[in-house]
């Protein structure tokens, strides 16, 4: 149809289609009831110190500035955590297309045929079209398209927090790698240390034996000792240097040769961070906002199933000029719309079936939030029940370690006055070496409890 002028009652019309409100069938998203109990055990703590949450990781493990670097390189080289923030930028990219397709698709085109006549004269003639088209644009009454858009969105914030909870897991994943080498490095101190005095201990045994007054039990026993003590140290080098390689790998890059000294463990500062409530502390957690990001997004794809069910309506519009001479192709307006509606009549059962699919899904992502409650709320009581023992266990180690140490200074000097044999040294020496060991075990579970409590309670983002 060609008019020499594009009707103004016609962009009225499209324009009130295009922008017309459409209805939403998804269910309404409430928020499932924590399946948890109201408050932990030993939530004691510092009530006046900041949450987890709002402290930074800057600020939690400032006082050893070997690990902030480390964490800091971390953040900028890890691969996962790569992965992580570019699937947030994935999802973004992917949540701006389906709301994109809620509007219009505007494109501009230029044609020109040429064809042979019908008139059985021979010859050919010439069409020329030049304007703006919208194609197919579905007017979404029902809210298919807003429900896929909202759907989409919920992905994205989901996305973006399993971004957060990536970041807070590598922070977490390196401060207790580090704090594991420097308990192998103190383990590595103590084994050599351990050697020397056993082979010290069979140096004077053998001496005694070459002079008669060793027996060959003792002899075997300080062999025996001495082995031990050589074995432990090739232990202990062994684990440093895993544990090393496994901090390399959270790194991303090597070890940098200029890192500032690390604290001994003894000097490491515990923080007495304040549990909360489970409902303030669990919904801070990114893990458990990613989960119910996942279950809106579940119910908007319900909403999407269920306008299957209804007819579908889309416009395709173009307006523009024509002409059968180039000359005169901007002389003539053209305009055209049309419009068509489709109404399921037969699928074989396709929409209620992608429409129990939904429901299903839905269904898991409830199962799976509450699942990831559950988890978290466990995470924290554990942690917890850690503060609230780790501390005497440490002062009663503390005090082992040093009773254990002035019992073999005594049975040394017995030993060397002749009161005492080389079996009461070498009992002595490994009951001093095993409690030495398991001070420092117990240091580093404390400090490692204090790094999966922060963890726990949602601490642990860059707030740079």
């Amino acid at each position: 149809m060609i008019r020499p002028r594009f009707s103004s009652t016609l962009i009225a019309s499209a324009t009130t289609l295009l922008l017309s409100a459409c209805m939403s069938l998804a269910p309404e998203h409430k928020t499932p009831a924590a399946p948890v109990a109201a408050s932990w055990s030993h939530a004691d703590g510092n009530p006046t110190a900041a949450p987890a949450a709002e402290l930074p990781w800057q600020s939690f493990y400032a006082s050893d500035a070997k690990l902030s670097e480390l964490i800091s390189l971390a953040l900028k080289n890890n691969r996962d955590l790569r992965v992580a923030l570019l699937n947030v930028e994935q999802a973004r990219a992917l949540a701006r297309v389906a709301e994109a397709n809620r509007l219009p698709t505007l494109n501009a085109g230029l044609s020109a045929n040429r064809q042979p006549n019908t008139n059985g004269n021979g010859g050919s003639s010439n069409s020329y079209q030049a304007g703006l088209q919208i194609s197919a644009f579905e007017l979404d009454l029902f809210g298919r398209v807003k429900s896929q858009s909202d759907a989409a969105l919920a992905r994205y914030l989901a996305s973006a927090e399993g971004g957060r909870a990536a970041q807070i897991s590598l922070v977490a994943g390196v401060a207790s790698s580090y704090l594991a080498l420097q308990a192998d490095e103190e383990l590595l101190v103590l084994a050599r240390q351990t050697v020397a005095a056993r082979e010290d201990t069979l140096r004077l045994t053998k001496l005694k034996f070459d002079g008669g007054a060793g027996s060959a039990l003792d002899l075997s026993s300080a062999e025996s000792a001495a082995a031990s003590a050589r074995a432990s140290l090739a232990q202990a080098k062994r684990q440093r240097e895993q544990s090393e390689n496994g901090l390399v790998l959270l790194l991303g890059q090597p070890l940098p040769v200029n890192l500032a000294q690390g604290q001994q463990l003894a000097a490491a500062q515990v923080f007495a961070l304040p549990a909360g409530l489970p409902s303030e502390v669990l919904i801070k957690r990114p893990d458990v906002l990613q989960a119910e990001q996942l279950l809106i997004a579940a119910n908007a794809n319900i909403g999407a199933a269920r306008a299957a069910f209804f007819p579908s309506i889309s416009l395709t519009t173009s307006l523009g000029t024509a002409s059968n001479e180039l000359s005169q192709l901007f002389s003539n307006t053209v305009w055209s719309l049309g419009a068509q509606a489709l109404m399921p009549i037969f699928d074989a059962g396709r929409n209620q079936a992608n429409l129990e699919a939904s429901k299903a899904a839905q269904g898991i992502a409830v199962a799976q939030y509450e699942k990831t409650v559950q988890q978290a709320f466990r995470e924290v009581a554990d942690a917890l029940a850690g503060r609230a023992t780790y501390g005497e266990q440490t002062l009663a180690q503390i005090e082992q370690t040093r009773a254990e140490a002035e019992r073999l200074r005594l049975v040394e000097l017995r030993f060397n006055n002749g009161a005492s044999n080389s079996l009461e040294l070498l009992d002595a020496q490994r009951a001093s070496y095993a409690a030495q060991q398991a001070l420092l075990q117990t240091r580093l579970g404390l400090l490692l409890n204090n790094v999966q409590l922060y963890k726990a309670l949602g601490g642990g983002v860059d707030r740079s």
